[in-house]
């Protein structure tokens, strides 16, 4: 269904819960998206903390994004490299006014040290952790040359490439890539590991942590689906909690991007 890019009509600034919403021209709705969703999984998706679940490869099937093109796109990205571990993630930011666009959100994904020192509550540690000493983005692939954010963009282009390097409080100096994607009625962004990430030896290899995003104006907000993945060895996985590295890591990620689109501070992501 096409998208008017120009014209956002929201549903108002009160949290939003499972009640009816009433319809806009051009833009879809959360139950349009996602039909047969559990109503927890709804409830959790609206109650600004939003949805986020940690599991081993299991079938499509059994993610809440499938059975959508956009979304089993995005599914499918990820499933290519063969995931040991999954964490899917689905928030709205709700909005009334016509303030959040697709421009709002490619804007935000260009703050890329805005990364930089965000913390999870570490539950065994019972304190706030910085997650990502230092972000930075770099020239290329090949050049390690820092380079400033872009000063705020007034269009979406079509599609873009970013190269950046994340001082990781578990990984160290990790280096990845950002490609984004115009698609309508919304916007993808991958983001995948372009060189391996160690924790004292290897533990992910080159591209096999990725995570795809999906966002896309409803009639109730921005929606903000994501997907992460990593392939790791029965050895690593069974020394490490991946599943927590993954699912905090992804929800800091949200908290930055969902803050660069409203402007407003987020509360620190869970994590172990």
């Amino acid at each position: 269904m096409r998208m008017a890019l120009c014209f956002f009509f929201f549903l108002s600034l009160l949290p939003l819960t499972a009640e009816t919403v009433p319809q806009t021209p051009g833009k879809r709705s959360f139950d349009e998206i996602f039909p047969k969703i559990p109503d927890s999984v709804r409830e959790a998706a609206f109650s600004g903390d939003g949805f986020l679940k940690s599991t081993k490869k299991v079938p499509q099937s059994e993610l809440a994004g499938f059975g959508q093109s956009a979304l089993d796109s995005v599914i499918e990205a990820v499933f290519v490299k063969q995931p040991s571990f999954l964490v899917e993630a689905i928030l709205v930011i709700p909005d009334t006014g016509g303030k959040y666009s697709l421009l709002n959100v490619y804007n935000a994904l260009g703050k890329v040290r805005g990364l930089k020192g965000r913390v999870y509550h570490s539950h065994t540690r019972n304190e706030e952790v910085p997650l990502f000493e230092d972000v930075t983005r770099l020239e290329s692939a090949k050049k390690n040359t820092p380079v400033a954010d872009p000063a705020p963009a007034a269009r979406v282009p079509p599609s873009e490439t970013v190269y950046m390097r994340l001082k990781d409080a578990n990984f160290g100096n990790s280096f990845y890539r950002g490609d984004m994607t115009l698609v309508q009625p919304g916007l993808r962004y991958s983001l995948s590991n372009n060189k391996a990430l160690t924790y004292f030896i290897p533990v992910i290899k080159e591209e096999k942590f990725t995570t795809q995003f999906y966002f896309e104006p409803i009639t109730e907000g921005i929606l903000i689906y994501s997907l992460a993945g990593a392939d790791v060895s029965d050895f690593v996985s069974s020394r490490i909690d991946m599943p927590s590295a993954i699912r905090k890591r992804l929800a800091v990620i949200i908290a930055w991007v969902a803050e660069g689109i409203t402007g407003n501070a987020s509360p620190a992501a869970g994590g172990n």
